[in-house]
């Protein structure tokens, strides 16, 4: 669509992406690494349009959470309906989920590589995906849903193994 004239305007195609990338750690060894690539939820790109184009309030907080329902994202999930739709688990030590901490955005793109997520398990689980969320309570419904992501393969955790997982974003003309 590249040059595409519309209504005397230009209009530029602009894809966005967005891609899960897991560690899962047994032992301290390392038994299984996966990406996935995303869904950037309506939820999540209305609330970055708001932000950036409207002076809508910026989120400034984002956590990570992993679900075990053999569930598939779709656009019109939201922070009120993931956790149940998707059965969130939350078989893991920490209190919250846990925090996404990126660094600065640069070339297009933000992550959180440098500062991975841990989930430390607490029980055998069968993983079947992650999603973005600005809300910090397990199976919490309050809040905005960025992304999710359902795993090409599901992922058998062990109690005691950590899953380290990074979410990146990037956006490209």
């Amino acid at each position: 669509m590249q040059g595409y004239q519309e209504n005397e305007g230009l209009l530029v195609p602009v894809k966005a992406k967005g891609v899960y990338h897991g560690t899962i750690i047994r032992a301290g060894k390392v038994i299984d690494e996966f990406e996935d690539t995303n869904l950037a939820v309506a939820q999540g790109l209305t609330s970055m349009l708001g932000v950036y184009f409207h002076a809508d309030s910026q989120l400034t907080l984002w956590y990570l959470g992993l679900f075990e329902g053999n569930y598939t994202p779709v656009d019109g999930v939201t922070a009120g309906t993931i956790a149940s739709a998707s059965t969130e688990t939350t078989a893991y030590t920490s209190s919250t989920r846990p925090a996404y901490t990126p660094a600065a955005a640069a070339s297009k793109a933000i992550t959180n590589s440098a500062n991975r997520a841990s989930f430390i398990f607490n029980a055998d689980k069968t993983i079947y995906g992650a999603f973005l969320i600005s809300n910090s309570t397990k199976s919490g419904t309050s809040g905005t849903l960025f992304s999710a992501a359902r795993f090409t393969n599901a992922k058998t955790v062990a109690n005691g193994d950590e899953l380290l997982l990074t979410y990146s974003f990037s956006l490209s003309v």
